[in-house]
């Protein structure tokens, strides 16, 4: 069995090999990347590795050549045009390379939400369908990384969590849990034609989130929201579902996820 990664230099990917390798042997992985020379690691590691690029469709049918499973992890380009169009060319290459099964990394609830990476995902959820190979959607929820940017240090220092007004609820969940369920279906069978939404099992809101970042810091740190908040982060999370739950993601990591102090943890300076 050979088990094929695209993108394996990124965050989501490295991760996945990681989490991998605990469940097949390396001489099964093969890690697809742009940039062959930063991939040594793998290769100290027993892991192939190939060449590929989404623009360059010439190296992809190769580089798929004898994948059991082939993992499409989704483009991190910010055009979306440009990302279908790359998704189409790995869809292609996968058929001539006669991939056995090719998994995807989708997005959590689609068609619950009205901006463009709902559209994205489906088209390439489409595509896979017609394409006739055997397909697995990895639905991944919206990172818990995503709390970077509402000034968590600067809360803890003012004593105040201020954010834009609305009902936030939030399934998030991190990278490593993410990475954790797919290397569950990457390394076992049974998966053939199945949709898995990953959030976690239960939402969380920005009130919870002052609370844990008051148990942090040692201090009270309130919750208030504000009309004249500025932040480009609250427009996209208006228009996703960002609500949803599912117990896919535990289920198959065979325990629960990470908390959200555990996931905030890290975003905290001491």
């Amino acid at each position: 069995m050979s088990i094929i990664i695209t993108g394996a230099n990124g965050k989501l990917g490295t991760l996945i090999i990681k989490h991998l390798l605990e469940k097949v042997p390396a001489n099964q992985i093969i890690a697809c990347v742009r940039h062959p020379e930063k991939a040594f690691e793998y290769l100290a590691r027993g892991i192939e590795v190939r060449y590929c690029d989404y623009d360059q469709p010439e190296s992809l049918a190769e580089a798929f050549v004898g994948a059991s499973k082939l993992l499409l992890i989704s483009s991190s380009n910010n055009n979306d045009t440009i990302r279908v169009r790359q998704h189409a060319h790995v869809i292609e290459a996968a058929k001539k390379a006669k991939v056995e099964h090719i998994l995807f990394t989708s997005f959590a609830f689609l068609g619950m939400g009205n901006i463009s990476p709902s559209h994205l995902y489906l088209a390439t959820e489409h595509a896979i369908l017609t394409s006739g190979i055997p397909y697995t959607f990895l639905r991944n929820a919206l990172y818990t990384d995503f709390v970077g940017v509402l000034g968590l240090n600067e809360a803890i220092t003012k004593g105040e969590l201020v954010t834009y007004p609305g009902n936030w609820l939030f399934n998030t969940v991190t990278r490593n849990d993410l990475a954790s369920g797919i290397a569950a279906v990457l390394s076992s069978p049974d998966h053939t034609n199945k949709t898995y939404e990953l959030t976690a099992p239960r939402s969380w809101s920005f009130e919870e989130l002052a609370m844990i970042l008051s148990e942090l810091a040692g201090k009270p740190v309130s919750y208030r929201q504000d009309p004249q908040v500025q932040n480009w982060i609250y427009g996209f999370l208006n228009k996703i579902d960002t609500s949803s739950t599912a117990l896919d993601l535990e289920i198959l990591i065979g325990g629960p996820v990470a908390t959200l102090k555990e996931s905030i943890r890290p975003f905290i300076t001491p």
